[in-house]
């Protein structure tokens, strides 16, 4: 009941100030929860990858990338689809599609920002509003006491303390999302360049394996026509 009447007292402000909360906090759990599956699943397709290239499986690779989320998928299949090119190539296409990446795990962030930076000027207004009712109230009663003054001073400090809190919050996360976005760009293409290595040994092995038995052909070909 308390935070009610804090919500009353507040005026009418309050209530696009409890809209801007309510998209924050929508935000923040869709951010939480979307990000965390995104590095689930980074590390669940990897731990697939390294399984699947150590056994010399790569048709499995691209099978199972080619089946993911489009944000883990668009960076391995311009890693594994262009295996042909050489890799200084292979690599800036894949820093493309990494950087495509690192926008859509950014989504929804710029709305954290835009509240963070507005929350506090919508609380302004609200303390704008109570003191010009404070003084409606001193020329309707003649009065100057400060019980004529109450209401209207209480309205303007909630809703200053409301701006501002709806801004901290908004600002935390949204600097909190920054680093964490950054920081899973970071580990996928680590081990977007470690699927690369890998994937390079395999060529090499395979190339100086079938170079070795190449010479073998010959002499049992030449052995035949003789």
């Amino acid at each position: 009941m308390g935070l009610i009447a804090l919500f009353r007292d507040g005026g009418i402000i309050m209530y696009p100030l409890l809209f801007c909360s309510l998209i924050v906090w929508a935000v923040i759990f869709e951010k939480v929860w979307s990000l965390s599956k995104f590095r689930k699943e980074v590390n669940r397709l990897y731990a697939k990858a390294l399984e699947f290239l150590k056994n010399g499986k790569k048709e499995e690779v691209k099978f199972i990338y080619a089946n993911s989320d489009e944000l883990i998928s668009a960076p391995h299949l311009a890693l594994f689809e262009n295996a042909h090119l050489a890799r200084e190539v292979r690599m800036s296409k894949v820093a493309r599609r990494l950087q495509e990446t690192q926008i859509g795990l950014k989504r929804f962030l710029w709305i954290l920002g835009t509240v963070g930076s507005m929350a506090p000027f919508i609380g302004l207004f609200g303390t704008v509003s109570g003191i010009i009712r404070s003084f409606e109230s001193i020329a309707v009663t003649g009065k100057s006491g400060f019980s004529v003054v109450a209401s209207g001073l209480a309205e303007a400090l909630i809703a200053t303390a409301a701006g501002i809190f709806v801004a901290v919050v908004a600002i935390i996360f949204y600097n909190y999302f920054q680093v964490k976005v950054s920081n899973l760009g970071v580990e996928l293409k680590n081990k977007l360049e470690d699927l690369a290595d890998l994937h390079a040994g395999e060529d090499e092995a395979s190339n100086k394996s079938a170079q070795k038995t190449l010479p073998e052909k010959r002499e049992l070909s030449n052995g035949i026509t003789l």
